[in-house]
């Protein structure tokens, strides 16, 4: 079992996250529960994983928000240099506590890769889903 070096309340946080896709269709995605709007759309991008990545805050030390739109944006242009379908969205927890993060769902990222990316950006954690479409929360740390 991964042993985290992130508290309890962080990890519960992550957990109670809604995880907002934009664009033409918007939808949630909520830890350990059934997505059919991601099945969906998995199915119309031809993969069968997607992962839910932010590339804000890292370790959850709280950017300014040049700084984050900064980092946003060079997680987008990389997506877009490797030819990732995305789509943009920002993951917020329901107690509007802690600013909303901007974040991509990208689409037929495996789960070593995305744990990579997440890991390279700095971050304590990732959602991830495969085929079943049920969003898992992913400790990087």
């Amino acid at each position: 079992m991964f042993e985290s070096i992130i508290d309890a309340v962080t990890v519960q946080a992550y957990q109670e996250t809604e995880y907002r896709v934009l664009g033409e269709e918007p939808f949630t995605l909520m830890v350990g529960e059934t997505c059919s709007a991601l099945a969906a759309v998995q199915k119309r991008h031809r993969v069968d994983c997607s992962a839910y990545i932010t590339a804000c805050n890292p370790f959850s030390q709280v950017l300014d928000d040049q700084a984050n739109a900064e980092r946003h944006a060079a997680l987008g242009r990389e997506l877009c240099q490797r030819s990732l379908a995305s789509i943009e969205g920002i993951g917020q927890h329901p107690s509007n506590r802690w600013p909303g993060e901007a974040s991509y769902l990208i689409f037929g990222l495996t789960l070593e890769a995305a744990k990579a990316l997440g890991t390279r950006l700095e971050q304590n954690a990732i959602v991830w889903a495969g085929s079943d479409a049920v969003p898992q929360l992913i400790l990087l740390r």
